[in-house]
């Protein structure tokens, strides 16, 4: 369905997941995104990924589908994401695996995932990559040197913080999936800054 001008709608925020491990983090993300009021998310989960979240959580993937407030196939490359007209904040892929990683530098969009990301950098939009993996290699560094030169696209690697002071591996996840966020406008409400030496104790 077209949209209509001049309608009022929420901040679209396309959300992918694959394969890479993460999936906790696919959750928090979906969490922050429904209790920010003005946004709403666009989930695509690729069959790598719903494998990945029931190892990772013990959990099927239609918990996370539970989350979102739409869901869509990869396959369904007609998908309103998969054309820039479809109006959005940008996306976030959460993990995102190196194989996404090579599918997005080299313009390989064969499923709705790689045709959105596409999308969102011809558009120059926002797009946020949590690549995972480790150790990466001379492909890995070079595939992601390449898309972190380009406007609007941010890499940020899940890694673990310690100045917030984490108590539970669930503070971890959530200060990383806040700061993965942060790029869209969304201020998760328990997300704490780096305030210098002496502060926030």
């Amino acid at each position: 369905m077209a949209e209509r001008t001049g309608e009022v709608r929420k901040k679209r925020i396309i959300v992918g997941a694959t394969g890479a491990s993460g999936s906790p983090l696919l959750l928090q993300c979906l969490q922050l995104i429904r209790e920010a009021p003005e946004y709403e998310s666009w989930l695509v989960m690729s069959e790598s990924a719903r494998l990945t979240m029931e190892e990772e959580t013990g959990m099927p993937s239609s918990e996370a589908e539970k989350l979102a407030d739409h869901v869509l196939e990869p396959g369904d490359i007609g998908a309103g994401p998969a054309s820039g007209s479809f109006r959005t904040e940008g996306m976030l892929i959460v993990p995102c695996s190196m194989k996404t990683v090579a599918g997005i530098c080299s313009g390989y969009a064969d499923n709705l995932i790689l045709r959105a990301a596409d999308v969102t950098i011809k558009e120059q939009r926002t797009l946020v990559l949590a690549a995972r993996e480790t150790p990466l290699s001379v492909i890995h560094l070079r595939n992601l040197s390449t898309l972190a030169g380009i406007p609007g696209v941010r890499i940020i690697p899940p890694m673990m913080t310690f100045y917030n002071h984490p108590e539970t591996i669930d503070d971890m996840v959530y200060h990383i999936a806040a700061k993965l966020l942060e790029p869209f406008g969304i201020e998760a409400a328990s997300y704490r800054r780096w305030e210098g030496i002496g502060h926030g104790k």
